[in-house]
């Protein structure tokens, strides 16, 4: 049973939910049933520019499926998009249509997951773009989409940027809470509405009050990094505290906005490959780069924002200059966690018309 739906979260996660779900984690969470589905999927590893990358590579059964580079965020992994995998791969088996598959390439961040241990510092969103570029050329996918959210957004639209040539189309998922942070790294506009602006300045004063976790990882990494693979229940506590705030706030508890096992397989994977660590590094290195996240791209793009809000759009795309946008009233940060069947049928609209 999830934790107390009424506990007060306004000074991180309450102690009895995390009781309740630490001693859930320890007695009744099925690791080893988790295990075997993720093995499920076929998995591999290479090692490009002296960094092991570890990947999913589901290839779909429909002879003319379109290959897909799907990257996650932070703090998520491979498993976010595991009840995704089957629909996209293989539509006719899932009510779908055959000629919206896909093969999908699942990539571990450098540093998450089981793409560790780190094999040097200056792992950042430009040098695992290029890894990722690297990885969809050694598989000999010449032409290819790309899709993420969070930092996948970010590396999403570098290799739009800077792979026109291979890439056919960029698509994200996002939520509501990017408008915190509008001024920060998204554009002000100056011809808000008085109501638009209060949007803004809600999310900005919500976006003051939870980053924290993130200025501690971009500037004293190794500090955290000795909480998170000290304490099972510290990582735990550190991973459910966001998907509390950035899940939709319709759900009570995290696990109420996402299942509870595959929002402790996460956990695990961090816990078991002490990813916590290397994870808070590369948002370091990603800090203190001069990468432009939004560089300028010709190539097709599509956004499906959850949790949304119409100020978004004005923010992101005042001139409507792109191509296939999408608001939903439902999910939030992890949308394939959360709104799975909609991420997927946005995916398959937005590259419908971009196949060969």
């Amino acid at each position: 049973m999830p934790g107390d739906a009424a506990a007060d979260w306004g000074r991180g996660v309450p102690a009895d939910y995390l009781k309740e779900l630490a001693d859930y984690w320890r007695s009744e969470f099925d690791w080893r049933a988790q295990e075997a589905a993720l093995n499920a999927f076929p998995q591999f590893h290479t090692e490009i520019d002296g960094q092991r990358i570890h990947f999913l590579h589901v290839r779909s059964p429909e002879p003319g499926a379109v290959p897909l580079l799907v990257t996650h965020g932070y703090p998520s992994s491979i498993a976010e998009f595991t009840h995704i995998l089957g629909s996209l791969t293989d539509p006719r088996a899932h009510g779908g249509d055959p000629a919206d598959a896909f093969h999908v390439v699942v990539p571990s961040l450098p540093g998450f997951g089981f793409s560790t241990p780190l094999a040097s510092g200056g792992w950042e969103l430009g040098r695992t773009t290029e890894a990722f570029a690297e990885l969809m050329n050694r598989l000999e996918y010449d032409r290819y989409g790309v899709q993420g959210g969070d930092i996948g957004a970010g590396i999403t639209g570098r290799l739009a940027a800077t792979r026109p040539g291979n890439v056919i189309g960029a698509h994200v998922n996002s939520d509501r809470g990017a408008l915190g942070m509008v001024g920060e790294q998204l554009p002000l506009p100056d011809d808000l509405t008085a109501g638009e602006q209060a949007v803004v300045e809600r999310a900005q004063a919500a976006w003051k009050e939870e980053r924290g976790y993130l200025d501690v990882q971009c500037h004293r990494p190794d500090t955290i990094a000795a909480a998170l693979t000290d304490s099972p229940v510290g990582q735990l506590a550190w991973i459910v505290e966001k998907f509390q705030a950035w899940t939709n706030p319709a759900a009570a508890t995290p696990d109420a906005a996402v299942d509870r096992d595959q929002l402790l397989t996460t956990v695990s994977i961090y816990w078991f490959t002490r990813s916590g660590a290397s994870a808070a590094r590369f948002l370091y290195e990603t800090a203190h780069s001069t990468l432009d996240w939004a560089p300028p791209s010709g190539t097709p793009n599509g956004w499906a924002v959850f949790n949304s809000d119409p100020v978004l759009r004005r923010i992101m795309d005042p001139d409507h200059k792109i191509s296939h946008w999408s608001d939903f009233a439902q999910g939030g940060h992890f949308a394939a966690m959360e709104a799975g069947d909609l991420l997927v049928e946005d995916v398959r609209t937005f590259f419908r018309t971009l196949r060969p």
